[in-house]
């Protein structure tokens, strides 16, 4: 076994730990910080820009050619390859 495995068996171990009441807790907190600091309006376009970018990644940065797929839509092809 090499040092990313056990690294990334050290993330995921971590991430178990965590209870998702204390996940709530916190993603609950940021979101109350975000709209006393913001307000309502800005808070729904900073958590509407954030869903978008968590999409995106997901759907687009997992796969390498899904994302070469997307860069050949928004550029033309071979632009940047």
């Amino acid at each position: 076994m090499n040092k990313h495995d056990s690294q990334r068996r050290q993330v995921r171990e971590e991430r178990q730990r965590l209870s998702p009441g204390l996940i709530g807790f916190i993603v609950g907190l940021s979101i109350a910080l975000l709209w006393v600091l913001f307000g309502f309006w800005r808070l729904l376009f900073i958590l509407a820009l954030s869903g978008a970018g968590y999409y995106i990644g997901v759907r687009y940065f997992r796969d390498r050619d899904a994302f070469k797929k997307l860069i050949d839509k928004i550029f033309p092809p071979g632009m940047f390859r």
